[in-house]
């Protein structure tokens, strides 16, 4: 019989499944699921950078995308799954009961926010985690942010602080908060006990701070100087599990629920992006980004490799987060994708506006008009874009999410200078490609510079794929060829490669690699004159950065 795998990605705005042959690598089936409530924008305030998602809507897409993975893969595959693992984003966690059960699947809280899953682009803690930040810096002896870096709003303890804060009664009610990766699992096993759970390295190691050097998790006194609440959290912290391995078997019910054989194994969580580059072949010196709404950029490298290096202010560095055996490393941009969005979004509002207010069309016929508009805009823009030569005075920065990397900053704003009257929609469009791309440069010229060798880039997602404009400037900018993944689900593939690893199929994940991952669809070289070009944008775009960070001191001490 064959031995087939099942990798589920949560991503943010679907699940998807494949069906994988551990041997092969062969992908006999996919399957999609977008999450219902999230697509009708039901529970986020975006003004208010509040986003947070329905435990209902993660249960209900997993059946869905399981089972039309294993139709796709033939009548007889759910009996031959030996092995599921899950990714999901991060950090993304829920306020849980004593059972484990997020307490918006409770009627009492079941239409309120405060009780979902916090998503991982969730900004509303911005000022606790300056706080958290403060504390895990200068409270004591110990620096708890030695590997980490700033401490960001879109992680662990400043969601959870600021819950507690604004939310009183969830916080009261909850015993513990667990993240969407460490959630699903569990749930397949029916080890969902705050006691029980199990953990995964990349959610501890990078977003809660748990750390071998520091024997677990930061010290109990600093969380309880933040909040005794938190220390209460950090006492039903259990050790964290590396990916690849496995928390037991799928319970009976959901055996049944999702098709598969009742032996079927359940493996350790993993976040999205690091089951990505997973899925895109990760090694030793080579950087993989996932390009998407936002970006991740991720290496693995040994911790003797890493000693003596002054990387803290540039990414995030854990245990085991990726592959386990090595430190992770992971960097990024908040905005990548979105700015493209925003920019359509800002766009379509004329269009919007008329269709809303016409009678000529039935509703249907609406919103098939939208959508055709908003498909095929960015590609027309962009087809106008590539024709043109860029406007140097026209220069943006990407931080219309604030900033993540290098040196954390999430009060700094988007911006774009040297507009004029003649200004056109695909100078514009030039303008935030070039500024997400210098996001990207300034990121990757900083690991060189301070000493980590980057032998190949590896790129993953749909801009990757669709965008062979912003592809080929990325590889002027940075000088490097880019690599793009032939994989269209490579955060499903990373996950299915930890189940065949957790399965025993496979030693470790890097032989897995050897087997399971779909190589390379594109090469992108850099054009050298090109590259001189950007040069000199690079440079204005630095001068962009630096003029915005100090007038946001200036306005800050008003």
């Amino acid at each position: 019989m064959k031995k087939l795998v099942i990798g589920i990605d949560f991503g943010s705005d679907s699940s998807r499944a494949v069906v994988v042959d551990a041997n092969t690598g062969e992908r006999l089936g996919t399957g999609e699921c977008e999450y219902p409530r999230w697509s009708k924008g039901m529970y986020c305030d975006p003004l208010k950078n509040v986003f947070r998602q329905h435990p209902q809507d993660y249960l209900e897409a997993l059946r869905s995308c399981v089972k039309a993975a294993l139709e796709e893969a033939g009548s007889e595959a759910g009996k031959s799954v030996v092995a599921l693992a899950v990714d999901t984003t991060g950090s993304t966690p829920a306020p849980v009961n004593e059972k484990g059960i997020p307490l918006a699947m409770l009627p009492e809280f079941s239409e309120n926010p405060d009780a979902m899953f916090y998503m991982w682009k969730d900004h509303s803690a911005i000022q606790e985690a300056a706080e958290v930040n403060r504390a895990l810096s200068e409270y004591g002896d110990e620096d708890y942010t030695r590997y980490q870096g700033t401490y960001s709003a879109e992680w662990y303890w400043a969601k959870i602080l600021h819950a507690r804060r604004h939310a009183p009664a969830v916080c009261e009610a909850a015993v513990s908060w667990v993240e969407h990766s460490d959630w699903i699992p569990a749930v397949l096993t029916g080890k969902t006990e705050p006691a029980n759970l199990v953990r995964n390295a990349t959610g501890a190691g990078h977003k809660a701070f748990w750390h071998s050097d520091f024997g677990g998790l930061p010290a109990r006194e600093v969380l309880e100087r933040l909040d005794p609440y938190l220390a209460q959290v950090a006492d039903g912290y259990t050790a964290p599990s590396t990916s690849g391995t496995v928390i037991g078997s799928i319970t009976p019910h959901w055996a049944e629920e999702l098709g598969v054989s009742p032996e079927a194994i359940v493996g350790v969580g993993v976040f999205d992006a690091h089951a990505a580059a997973i899925g895109a072949g990760v090694k030793p010196r080579y950087l993989v980004k996932v390009i998407g709404t936002s970006t991740v950029d991720m290496m693995v490298e040994c911790r003797d490799v890493l000693r003596g290096k002054d990387i803290t202010d540039i990414c995030g560095q854990a245990e085991n987060s990726i592959v386990p055996g090595y430190i992770g490393i992971e960097s990024g941009q908040a905005a990548f994708g979105d700015m493209f969005s925003w920019f359509r979004r800002v766009l379509m509002w004329s269009v919007r506006d008329f269709l809303s207010q016409t009678d000529i069309l039935t509703e249907e016929q609406k919103e098939a008009q939208e959508q055709s508009y908003y498909r095929k805009l960015i590609a027309r823009i962009e087809a106008q874009a590539e024709k043109i030569d860029p406007d140097l005075d026209l220069v943006a920065l990407d931080w219309l999410n604030g900033r993540r990397y290098p040196k954390i900053n999430e009060y700094v704003k988007g911006m774009i200078s040297g507009l004029s009257l003649g200004t056109t929609a695909p100078q514009m469009y030039a303008a935030l490609a070039m500024a997400a791309v210098f996001g990207s440069k300034r990121i990757f010229d900083t690991f060189v510079t301070r000493g980590i060798q980057i032998d190949g880039v590896i790129v993953v997602g749909g801009i990757a794929k669709k965008s062979p404009y912003i592809m080929q400037m990325m590889a002027d900018a940075i000088k490097r060829p880019i690599l793009v993944s032939n994989d269209n689900q490579c955060s499903a593939t990373g996950a299915a490669i930890c189940a065949a690893t957790a399965a025993g199929i496979y030693p470790n994940i890097l032989k897995a690699n050897e087997n399971m991952t779909m190589g390379f669809c594109k090469e992108y070289m850099p054009n050298p004159e090109n590259a001189k070009k950007y040069e000199t944008l690079y440079k204005k775009y630095l001068n962009l950065a630096r003029h915005e960070e100090t007038l946001l001191m200036e306005y800050q001490q008003l």
